[in-house]
C-alpha cells in the first residue's frame, strides 16, 4: 500500500468494500484498514482472502457474486454478523468487458456489460440499506466512471450513467435517514495486470485495435494528458467515505485529470 495514511480516520467504523481483490478496491480496502476501520473485503475471486490477510486483524474476506441479489445480500449480512453492523459501503465492482464500436456488440454482450457494471451497485445499495438504517445513518460511495462519454464501450457507459442516477436519486431519498450517497467517476487509471481478466475469452485482433483507440482517446481527453494512479483514485473515495465529507451528498466527483465525461 502507498499513499498518505490518516491515522484513525475510520476508527470505530465498519466498512464493506466490494471488488476488493485487486485494483482500486484493493487500495481502498488496505488504506481503510490502515486508518482504523474494520473492513469486509468482498470479491468473486477467492484470493480476496489474501488481501484481507494483508489488511490485518480488523479485516475479513468474503467471496460473493455481486451480479446477483443473493450475493449482495449475503455479503452485507456477513459484514453485519462479523463486525456488528455496517457504517460505510464502497461499491466498486464494474469494468468494461469488451471494447468495440456499438454496432459490433452482440445482444448477449450488451446484457453482460449491464450485469457487470450496473447490477452490483444497484443490488449492494439496496442490500446495505437496512444495515445503515439500523446504525442510525451511514455512507455509500459508488465508483462510477467518466466513460459516460467515450468511444467503443456504449453499454458500459450506459451502466455507469445508471450508477450516477442511482447515486443522485438514492441520496435524495435517504437524506432524511442520515444516509449520504456519493460517487467518484474515475478516468483512465494505471493498474497492475489483472489476475482475472474482464474478458475471459481474450481479445481478438480487432478488439486489441479498438482498445488502443480507447487508450488514445482517454489520454487525449484528459487535460493532464495522462492516466491517473490507483492512489489518486483511492484518496478521493476515502475522503468521500469519511466524516470529513459529512455535508456532501448526491455528488458524483470526476477524478479524471479534467475530463469530466
Amino acid at each position: 500500500m502507498t499513499g498518505a495514511v490518516f491515522a484513525g480516520r475510520f476508527a470505530g467504523k465498519i466498512l464493506v468494500v466490494t471488488g476488493a481483490a485487486q485494483g482500486i478496491g484493493r487500495a481502498v480496502a488496505l488504506r481503510a484498514a490502515a486508518e482504523g476501520g474494520k473492513v469486509l473485503l468482498v470479491d468473486r475471486a477467492d484470493f480476496v482472502a489474501d488481501v484481507a490477510a494483508e489488511a490485518g486483524d480488523g479485516a475479513s474476506g468474503f467471496v460473493a457474486d455481486l451480479e446477483t441479489w443473493d450475493g449482495a445480500d449475503a455479503a452485507m449480512r456477513h459484514a453485519a454478523d462479523t463486525f456488528g453492523g455496517i457504517d460505510i459501503l464502497i461499491s466498486n465492482v464494474g469494468g468494461a468487458i469488451r471494447m468495440r464500436p456499438f454496432a459490433e456488440f452482440e445482444p448477449a454482450q450488451i446484457d453482460a456489460e449491464i450485469r457487470r457494471s450496473l447490477m452490483p451497485t444497484l443490488y449492494c445499495c439496496r442490500a446495505v440499506l437496512p444495515h445503515l438504517t439500523a446504525r442510525g445513518g451511514g455512507t455509500i460511495v459508488n465508483v462510477s466512471s467518466n466513460a459516460t462519454r467515450g468511444i467503443h464501450r456504449v453499454p458500459y457507459s450506459a451502466a455507469k450513467g445508471g450508477v450516477n442516477a442511482i447515486t443522485q436519486a438514492l441520496a435524495m431519498e435517504m437524506a432524511p435517514l442520515n444516509i449520504r450517497v456519493v460517487a467518484t467517476a474515475p478516468g483512465g487509471t494505471e493498474a497492475p495486470p489483472r489476475r482475472i481478466p474482464r474478458n475471459a475469452d481474450g481479445d481478438n485482433a480487432d478488439e486489441r485495435r479498438w482498445m488502443a483507440e480507447v487508450v488514445t482517446q482517454v489520454r487525449e481527453s484528459a487535460f493532464m494528458k495522462r492516466y491517473g494512479t490507483i492512489e489518486e483514485q483511492a484518496a478521493p473515495i476515502l475522503f468521500l467515505a469519511s466524516d470529513e465529507a459529512s455535508y456532501i451528498t448526491a455528488t458524483v466527483l470526476p477524478v479524471a485529470g479534467g475530463d469530466n465525461g
